[in-house]
């Protein structure tokens, strides 16, 4: 409760006698106290310490005014670039971290509890809260790290693994989604989304294609959801409904996925 609604109890001022048609505007106010200096201490710059007093003035009720109003806001913006700064720093450490793994395909135990703890301090920071009514979120996705072993395939020789890169498109305003393998597959699947809350979808694949050029339509079991924890114009984080990890980069904001 801001500290001007407060019931104050104030001295009433003495009500000076009219002023004289021919005297000055210093005479007139001759009877008011002389305003105290204080100890001469410098106030902090931009923060405003003195309410004006509730009282009668020159024949007029004032109310107090505080200047303390603003504290809420003022430190909500410091705690918003504070998030914005963590957050650059951990997006470095991540990448750091996610670098060397080949998606995530050579990761150790050792390396997915690091990203772990580091995706989860950056979710802690993130800032979008509704990440499906974020423009941030339309655009193509490059895959840059993932548990997903179905994505991975780490069970196959590696000269048989997806290497070539592997983009995720969004577009929230037609709640349509496509993933992109390319070399040496070239496959994709495209899919409807179903919003179930602000952050969270459903996701149903209604076509596959194989070397990128044969259509399959997709069997009803090809679904799953998909939640946005952390969402900036640079990098998203996604977890799947089977506890997979992803984090992408965004390379092209204007992409659109087919209808």
């Amino acid at each position: 409760m801001a500290p001007a609604s407060l019931p104050l109890s104030v001295p009433r001022a003495p009500i000076p006698p009219p002023a004289s048609p021919g005297s000055s505007v210093a005479a007139a106010c001759s009877h008011l106290p002389a305003p105290s200096l204080g100890s001469g201490r410098r106030r902090a710059p931009g923060i405003a310490l003195a309410a004006t007093p509730a009282g009668r003035q020159g024949g007029r009720w004032r109310a107090g005014v505080s200047s303390f109003s603003f504290l809420p806001s003022f430190f909500s913006g410091n705690k918003g670039e504070k998030n914005a700064e963590k957050a650059m720093r951990l997006k470095e450490e991540l990448l750091a971290a996610i670098g060397p793994l080949e998606r995530g395909a050579e990761a150790t135990a050792e390396d997915k509890e690091r990203v772990e703890q580091i995706v989860q301090q950056l979710e802690a920071v993130n800032q979008v809260k509704e990440p499906l009514k974020s423009d941030l979120l339309n655009g193509k996705w490059e895959l840059l790290y993932t548990t997903s072993t179905s994505i991975l395939q780490p069970q196959r020789p590696k000269y048989l693994r997806p290497f070539g890169k592997i983009y995720q498109a969004i577009n929230a305003d037609t709640l349509r989604a496509q993933n992109m393998e390319t070399w040496p597959y070239f496959n994709q699947v495209t899919a409807n989304l179903v919003p179930l809350n602000p952050r969270r979808v459903a996701v149903k694949f209604d076509y596959f294609k194989i070397f990128s050029l044969i259509p399959i339509k997709s069997p009803g079991s090809g679904k799953g959801e998909l939640e946005i924890t952390y969402l900036d114009e640079e990098l998203r984080v996604s977890r799947g409904d089977k506890g997979n990890l992803f984090v992408l980069k965004m390379v092209d904001p204007t992409y659109r996925v087919p209808l």
